[in-house]
């Protein structure tokens, strides 16, 4: 069997694949800016069923660049998705990422209401003295605690990103997030996971970090 290898460089390797995502995705239409997010996000799962299934409130995406710009923090529910947001961008723009889960208070709360870690992070999030980009890529329980703390007035953060991955509760928490007048961009469906919800992140930071290069 013969292999035909396309010879690209080291450094043209993420642009190719940019090139390739968009001649697949034909004339399936995407708006700027929405549609740098959409194509990070394909090109970190291979998967173009997030061109249809990511959700996104108006204007959010001038939103969370606005709020980057002004510091806010990003709070994930897992450690693996805090690992896969670059670090050399969150430095550029003097601002940092948090994840909770190891904490003890965060333990000890999560024992005392009879929650999952991830829930009891987001109310840590919520008393956060600064504004708030939470990154939510795996546990629903998650997503449904912030959920909560905004409509009890508790938690205004400046942006939701749900995608977690999954069977139960997976699909109601994220129609719950869709349900809130919070600026969200909101994984439809089962597909998810902490890579996506870190991709949606770079994404945002690429669009400022890019612009200073």
């Amino acid at each position: 069997m013969k292999v035909e290898l396309e010879q690209v460089s080291p450094e043209e390797i993420e642009a190719r694949s940019f090139e390739i995502i968009s001649q697949e995705l034909g004339d399936f239409k995407l708006e700027e800016p929405c549609a740098s997010v959409v194509k990070r996000v394909i090109h970190t799962t291979a998967d173009f069923d997030y061109a249809k299934n990511l959700a996104f409130s108006p204007h959010v995406v001038e939103h969370a660049l606005e709020a980057l710009r002004k510091g806010a923090c990003i709070v994930t529910d897992t450690r693996m998705a805090m690992a896969g947001i670059n670090k050399k961008a969150l430095k550029e723009l003097g601002t940092e990422v948090y994840n909770f889960m190891g904490d003890a208070d965060v333990a000890k709360l999560a024992k005392q209401n009879h929650t999952t870690r991830a829930a009891a992070c987001m109310e840590k999030a919520a008393a956060l003295k600064k504004p708030v980009i939470v990154a939510v890529g795996n546990a629903p329980t998650a997503l449904i605690r912030i959920y909560e703390l905004v409509r009890e007035g508790k938690f205004l953060p400046e942006l939701i990103i749900g995608t977690p991955v999954g069977f139960v509760n997976v699909l109601q928490s994220k129609e719950l997030a869709l349900s809130l007048s919070v600026p969200h961009i909101i994984a439809r469906g089962r597909k998810g996971g902490s890579n996506v919800a870190a991709a949606i992140v770079n994404a945002l930071l690429y669009m400022l970090y890019d612009r200073r290069q």
